[in-house]
């Protein structure tokens, strides 16, 4: 049932992502509705979601493996055709699938160094291939690239520092300390 939930909250991501692009934030006719991330920097509005897509991935091999992260991808590229314009979906489904695989293919073999550490390392190259691929798609344009990664590195680490903490938190407990 884990597996599952995570599946499908992975798979929203997608045409979630692309709804909020023009739908959420500041939005001007032929460019992406875009929201601050800080130190100046602007990004489209779907970024937040996308970089929660970049840890739910993890998550979903963790406890489906790499076919269903694998499966999520596609059935999130499906759901996108439903929520936004062709093009959008082009650039969204490109950059996301090829992100994806090389988050899965650097993930996969740092995982046996640990979990925090492959979830940022992954999250870090997937977030910035993503970025620049889907800007380059969608606006041919790399414009919001450094505030887009900077959204997406955001959600990373918050995810990051809250694993190291549950974990933390998970062997203080099973050591009998956590009372």
């Amino acid at each position: 049932m884990r597996a599952l939930s995570l599946t499908v909250a992975f798979a929203a991501t997608v045409p979630l992502a692309n709804w909020m692009i023009e739908n959420v934030g500041s939005c001007s006719p032929h460019s992406p509705c875009v929201i601050p991330v800080g130190f100046g920097q602007y990004a489209p509005s779907g970024v937040l979601v996308v970089g929660a897509a970049i840890v739910l991935r993890d998550f979903v091999q963790e406890v489906g493996g790499v076919k269903a992260s694998l499966l999520a991808i596609v059935i999130g590229a499906a759901l996108s055709w439903m929520f936004a314009p062709a093009a959008l979906v082009t650039a969204s489904v490109t950059s996301f699938a090829v992100a994806e695989l090389c988050n899965l293919a650097i993930y996969t073999p740092l995982r046996k160094k640990g979990m925090p550490i492959a979830v940022v390392v992954s999250g870090l190259v997937g977030s910035y291939v993503d970025s620049a691929l889907f800007l380059l798609i969608a606006f041919g344009s790399l414009d919001y690239v450094l505030g887009q990664t900077m959204g997406k590195y955001w959600v990373v680490a918050a995810a990051s520092i809250t694993l190291v903490v549950l974990r933390s938190r998970r062997t203080a407990l099973a050591q009998g300390g956590g009372e």
